[in-house]
């Protein structure tokens, strides 16, 4: 395995796990690109689009290179970001003023990619329950988004690329609906949390997860997703500026409860779910040396 001498930035490191869908597709991207060449300047058109799952609103957010027709067959490969339990989908899209580009789905929407993420249940503009918003349920979600998402580009498999806790709401939906993915890509996977000082200290909390489906998330709670483990990986701006999109409101507990419940009793039956054949698909894994599990 290679060493590097500095630590990889974190948008460096979730572009990076997107070479796996680009490798994999470049036969349509490059379709893709040949059919927005002739658009001026090649730009982005970004839409915004609601699912229902049941009675709750689950708000949706696109973008591509030109503007699409419903229900025509896009030349463009889709690719749908799933967010994690502390951010909402705008941390794909994110604006740094004077730092870069740190929006991922503008970076893939160029590269011929028809982008698409939502904010989960309990999550920006979507609906509020009293859940927890656990991975079953996000599950349930993007059930639901992919209905959408066939309704608009007229493809019926997708490119996944979930981060943190969004990593396993895609692989778990991926192992639900074989037939809806076509790549996945599991960014900042949290699958066993060993020797992780962080998830640890969640561990000792395990009562309070199972006791409450809310969590604090301020400012504060954001900026330790990139200062707790490993302080100096991150840019500061680019924290702010997730700080600033994401908001104050409560976080679901749903993830923390999963984790901790696995990392403190890893045995245990009422923590563990149902097991389920693993669909069988190209699939990448990326995780930094300090994830930040958040």
């Amino acid at each position: 395995m290679a060493k590097f001498d500095r630590p990889l930035a974190r948008r460096a490191v979730i572009r990076g796990a997107g070479l796996g869908l680009v490798a994999g597709t470049l036969a349509d991207a490059t379709s893709a690109q040949s059919a927005h060449e002739d658009i001026p300047g090649s730009a982005i058109w970004s839409g915004e689009y609601w699912a229902k799952k049941g009675d709750i609103p689950l708000w949706m957010y696109r973008k591509r290179v030109g503007e699409p027709k419903t229900g025509v067959l896009t030349q463009h490969p889709v690719v749908f970001f799933v967010h994690g339990s502390s951010v909402s989908s705008r941390a794909f899209d994110l604006n740094v003023p004077g730092h870069g580009d740190y929006s991922i789905m503008d970076a893939f929407a160029r590269a011929g990619f028809d982008c698409w993420t939502m904010d989960h249940e309990n999550y920006g503009k979507s609906g509020r329950t009293s859940g927890n918003s656990d991975i079953a349920s996000g599950v349930e979600d993007l059930k639901a988004a992919v209905e959408v998402v066939a309704r608009e580009t007229g493809r019926q498999k997708y490119h996944f690329l979930g981060e943190s806790s969004g990593a396993l709401r895609a692989g778990a939906y991926a192992m639900a609906a074989p037939e809806r993915a076509d790549r996945l890509v599991l960014a900042a996977f949290t699958y066993k949390g060993e020797g992780s000082p962080t998830l640890a200290k969640r561990a000792e909390q395990l009562e309070y997860y199972r006791s409450h489906n809310m969590r604090k998330r301020d400012r504060d709670m954001i900026r330790s997703i990139a200062t707790r483990d490993r302080p100096g990986t991150s840019d500061p701006a680019v924290v702010e500026a997730l700080a600033d999109m994401t908001g104050s409101p409560p976080s679901p507990t749903s993830r923390r409860f999963s984790i901790s419940c696995r990392t403190a009793t890893a045995n245990s039956s009422s923590c563990r779910g149902p097991r389920t054949r693993s669909p069988s698909l190209p699939t990448g894994i990326c995780s930094g040396t300090w994830p930040a599990p958040s």
